[in-house]
């Protein structure tokens, strides 16, 4: 591994508490220890599983064999985080624990929280009494909202901020003025400094939609075994979200709507799902690497987020501009292999998960950004396409698709020590350009791409489709059927 000097971004100077040391866990630790100042034998790891304690023990810092439950949570962290003096920061990357409880109790405690998704406790996603509008991220990401607005300002915490939902909002806004110089738009300033700004900008631009395209390239050495699920990142995460709704926030160009298609009826409104899974719905998109592809819409919260934050309204309240967005997304072939034979079994997941670390991987790349679309030239994709094979010189324990999600946590980690008192807070909301700064020297080369592609190249062909040739991007044109 190469040896570079990394900056010092900041001191925390309480405990930190970590929440789950999967992929993303242990990926994170060596991007703490490089750019905080902080004291190690403050810091705690909880996990159920100990399967890496040796990394931790190594260190130096105390791990605790433990899941954090409904139950547990506030006796068990109220008391690590709030251990000595200073102000503790509790990392959150961890799945079956409440993103909502576990940040409210931070804020009481005075306690900085960053997380990578809005997380619920055990048993959500795979509620067989609960209807289809009561799984979705709108629904969950609805709880934090609320609680925003019940609660503004306080103790910053930082929700969604990993690669996507994260660092792809910033993608977006770095997109935007890449888009208004190349198109010379008449703006004051480089870069709007509010949401109606941004939002205004994005119309004025005429950004249809926003896809966040990924296509992973990571390969492995040996051939995925039967009745495994491969992933280059959590597969517990993957599978729970894959078998939500697809979601997607719905656009004010759109003239077409799924017949399974439903609107939510209360908050914002920013978005639809359809009565059927994210990892088995697939639509048509663009990355620069391999060209058209498809990919899964699979449910996130950025889908959602985008959409509600660029939205435009009069001064009656009323929607006069909102873009499409949600996710497009092609996993590395294990995985596609591993969704395929999960689906076949009605939805039964294998019963053993493995993510791929970096010595099981012979080369490929992630290549994750956002495709916005619909404007005068036509489409552009503006993002990260890193190499597992420079992952292994910057960075250990992770491939490149956990670099780019741990590069993230760090990135809202140190905006929420420069910004401790921001409330609760989306990666929308945040200085891109200085989340962009941090987290640039982990994501290889980040480019912008042009593209005359459409969904509706080379269509029809053989047969009949069912296709709107008055707007190539309807998502009636992207939607697979």
């Amino acid at each position: 591994m190469a040896k570079a000097k990394w900056p010092i971004h900041g001191e925390i100077t309480g405990p930190i508490v970590m929440i789950g040391f999967g992929s993303i866990g242990r990926g994170t630790l060596p991007l703490i220890e490089r750019h905080f100042n902080f004291d190690k034998s403050r810091m705690v790891v909880i996990d159920p599983r100990d399967d890496d304690k040796a990394l931790l023990d190594e260190r130096g810092i105390r791990f605790i064999k433990e899941a954090v439950t409904k139950k547990n949570y506030k006796k068990l962290l109220g008391d690590l985080l709030t251990e000595g003096e200073g102000q503790g920061f509790c990392v959150n990357l961890s799945v079956d624990t409440s993103s909502l409880d576990i940040m409210k109790l931070c804020r009481k405690l005075g306690v900085l929280y960053v997380d990578t998704v809005v997380e619920p406790w055990l048993g959500f996603y795979f509620d067989s009494k609960a209807d289809n509008a009561s799984r979705t991220n709108y629904a969950l990401r609805e709880t934090v909202r609320e609680e925003k607005r019940k609660n503004p300002g306080g103790t910053t915490a930082v929700s969604c901020c990993g690669a996507n939902p994260g660092m792809v909002s910033w993608f977006v806004k770095q997109a935007l003025v890449n888009l208004a110089a190349d198109m010379k738009l008449d703006i004051k300033t480089p870069a709007p400094t509010d949401r109606d700004g941004w939002a205004k900008m994005m119309k004025k631009l005429g950004v249809k939609g926003v896809h966040i395209a990924e296509r992973d390239t990571q390969r492995t050495k040996q051939p995925k075994p039967f009745d495994t699920f491969w992933n280059t990142w959590s597969v517990e995460g993957f599978v729970s979200e894959g078998l939500q709704p697809a979601e997607l926030g719905w656009g004010t160009h759109e003239k077409w709507i799924p017949k399974n298609a439903k609107k939510q009826k209360k908050g914002n409104k920013a978005a639809i799902f359809l009565e059927q899974p994210g990892a088995n719905t697939r639509v048509r998109t663009w990355c620069p690497t391999p060209g058209a592809q498809y990919g899964f819409l699979v449910t996130h919260n950025e889908s959602i987020s985008i959409a509600d934050f660029f939205t435009v309204r009069d001064k009656k309240g009323k929607v006069t501009y909102r873009p499409t967005c949600h996710y497009a997304y092609h996993p590395c072939n294990d995985a596609v292999l591993s969704l395929h034979e999960m689906f076949g079994d009605a939805g039964k997941a294998q019963p053993v998960f493995h993510v791929l670390d970096e010595n099981e991987l012979v080369d490929g790349i992630d290549e994750l950004g956002v495709l916005l679309y619909g404007h005068k030239k036509n489409a552009y994709w503006y993002g990260s396409q890193l190499s597992v094979e420079e992952t292994r010189q910057i960075a250990p324990y992770q491939n490149a698709t956990g670099l780019q999600v741990t590069s993230a946590v760090l990135a809202g980690m140190v905006w929420a020590l420069e910004n401790p008192e921001a409330g609760i807070v989306e990666t929308d909301e945040m200085d891109f350009k200085r989340c962009l700064e941090v987290q640039m020297p982990y994501l290889g080369p980040v480019k912008g791409y042009y593209s005359d592609w459409t969904p509706l190249d080379g269509r029809p062909g053989l047969f009949p489709e069912d296709i709107d040739t008055s707007d190539p991007w309807q998502f009636r044109n992207i939607l697979v059927r």
